[in-house]
């Protein structure tokens, strides 16, 4: 009989912070009945994904396994943790368990898929427990910037695994439930933790987190002082920060309109869920323009930069109506994440134009992370006191110096990065297989693989540009009239001042002129002595060699 054992594979989510993928499985080697968590996403940038409009896990692996996974928990409603599940659970099929938020943001995709809604069922928090094959799985509440955030209790046969999620230690989150020292002590006291996966987003912030309560009264102040109209942004999903700047806005006394769709998806969404309760009455677009300005405040998507959101419209000129002057204040009441720094300070210099007041978090005024910094890390490890602890969701320097901080402390430790296979069924940490991972694209409507060579085509065409020669020969091989050549992205003329196209339709018919009848009988060796030509006469003319595209048509007799 083969012996059994427990795996834990990231597929998503470690060595980078998004796409979060997990995978856990228990059984005999290559045989083991396997529970997923969470389904994420990332996002692309022009630099290096021009085009993508998301990025999501490979899950080839799974896919070749899907009849042997259990189930598929998500942990709570971000993005990089639900984003994928509308686009990649056709591939698994799998029952998805999740709280009653994210399973109402869940359905809402499924629903524009068109996937069935029973396929995600709604759990209570522990004590309610999830059997899943070998697994039993209970949600724990923990406090986090989106309502009922959950980690996992997954026991197991070869012991107790904690799957932390996303969380902090918020005692007062304003909206959602808050941390609870004293149920983490009782999961460590029922059954020894032998694994804690634990998040790591915020492993270099060295003081203790802030509670989002604490950012009421700087808020109410700010929007008091303010004399035109106030427009906030943040995340979408923190609704207990749509709350505490809705609250402020009716503390100054002016009116709240929600700008963006997925912003008043959430909000609806809470409400709809019952874990958001007297939210201050909004107006629409319409009513809002009726407003005066110094009793209005807008709170708006596009805390990113994202070029469709409201912000940036907004900063553009006109959206729905409304539109910013001299005099307003604009508030980023969120923190940049890294990589969109350009396009949040491309929508700040265009307000600054206008003439209108920018205001960023100010060094956490009007802002709180949701992820736990390292104190309350530490306080964790001890809360739960795990044999091993096993960093998630960050990048590789935010999983190393996790790690060595649970070293410090005695608990083994080991940094496990995507496509990592560990054993944890022993006393140690083993790897024991390293799996191709990747990333999937979404490009349009269609999924992509990201080593299909179509993103690479298309910056290969953005950085050289593209040219198109074509060429017509009769059914005896001799060549009918001038090749002929269509330029895209590059300059009409070159460094001699002649017209870059002429100058290539030239080259390359003093080649036709001179070749050889096996040449012009083969298309491919054609085709590749055009491409050369083209490529090389262009160098000399502009310095770049374009992505080149060879139509050779053939007429037939008769």
């Amino acid at each position: 009989m083969s012996k059994n054992r427990l795996i834990y594979l990231p597929l998503g989510g470690a060595g980078e912070i998004g796409m979060n993928c997990y995978v856990y499985g228990y059984g005999p080697v290559d045989k083991e009945r396997l529970i997923v968590v969470d389904l994420g996403v990332t996002f692309p940038d022009m630099d290096t994904t021009p085009g993508v409009d998301l990025i999501l896990p490979d899950i080839s692996w799974l896919e070749a396994r899907k009849d042997r996974i259990e189930a598929i928990f998500i942990t709570h409603a971000h993005e990089d943790h639900i984003g994928a599940l509308g686009h990649l659970w056709p591939k698994l099929k799998s029952k998805i368990y999740a709280r009653r938020f994210t399973a109402t943001i869940g359905r809402l995709k499924f629903d524009e898929f068109g996937h069935p809604a029973d396929a995600i069922t709604v759990v209570a928090p522990r004590p309610e427990t999830v059997e899943a094959g070998p697994f039993k799985v209970q949600f724990i509440p923990v406090a986090h910037s989106v309502p009922e955030s959950s980690g996992l209790v997954i026991d197991t046969p070869a012991g107790r695994i904690v799957h932390s999620g996303d969380f902090k230690l918020d005692r007062s989150p304003v909206v959602g439930e808050p941390w609870n020292d004293e149920m983490f002590r009782d999961i460590a006291a029922e059954r020894p933790v032998k694994a804690l996966m634990c998040d790591s987003t915020n492993v270099f912030s060295t003081h203790q987190g802030r509670s989002e309560a604490t950012l009421g009264e700087p808020l109410r102040d700010l929007i008091m002082r303010s004399r035109g109209m106030v427009v906030a942004t943040t995340f979408a999903s923190n609704v207990a920060r749509l709350k505490t700047l809705a609250e402020a806005a009716r503390a100054a006394e002016r009116s709240v309109c929600l700008l963006g769709r997925a912003m008043r998806r959430m909000v609806a969404a809470a409400q709809e869920s019952g874990v958001l309760k007297d939210f201050p009455p909004i107006v629409s677009p319409e009513q809002a323009l009726e407003v005066p300005r110094g009793n209005l405040m807008l709170i708006v998507t596009g805390s990113q930069g994202e070029r469709r959101a409201a912000s940036a419209q907004l900063a553009r000129g006109k959206y729905l109506g409304l539109e910013m002057k001299e005099g307003d204040l604009f508030l980023f009441s969120s923190k940049t994440i890294p990589g969109n720094e350009r396009g949040v300070i491309k929508i700040m210099n265009a307000f600054s134009e206008m003439g209108v007041d920018v205001q960023d978090d100010a060094g956490g005024l009007y802002h709180v992370s949701g992820h736990a910094n390292r104190p309350d890390l530490e306080a964790v490890h001890t809360l739960l006191k795990p044999s091993f602890l096993i960093p998630m969701h960050g990048e590789h320097r935010h999983l190393r110096e996790h790690a060595r901080i649970g070293l410090s402390k005695g608990i083994g430790a080991e940094v496990v990065t995507n496509g990592m296979m560990i054993d944890l069924s022993g006393n140690s940490i083993d790897v024991c297989e390293y799996i191709e991972t990747g990333r999937t694209y979404l490009d349009g409507s269609v999924l992509i693989g990201a080593m299909d060579g179509v993103v690479r085509d298309r910056i290969r065409m953005g950085l050289n540009g593209h040219a198109l020669a074509t060429l017509i020969l009769d059914e005896s091989d001799d060549v009918m009239g001038d090749a002929w050549v269509e330029l895209m992205g590059l300059p009409e003329r070159g460094k001699t001042g002649a017209v870059l196209a002429e100058t290539l339709e030239a080259e390359l018919g003093d080649y036709l002129g001179r070749a050889g009848t096996k040449v012009l009988a083969d298309d491919d060796k054609l085709e590749e002595a055009i491409r050369r030509i083209v490529r090389q006469v262009a160098m000399e003319e502009i310095g770049k060699k374009p992505e080149v595209t060879v139509v050779v048509s053939r007429l037939q007799e008769g």
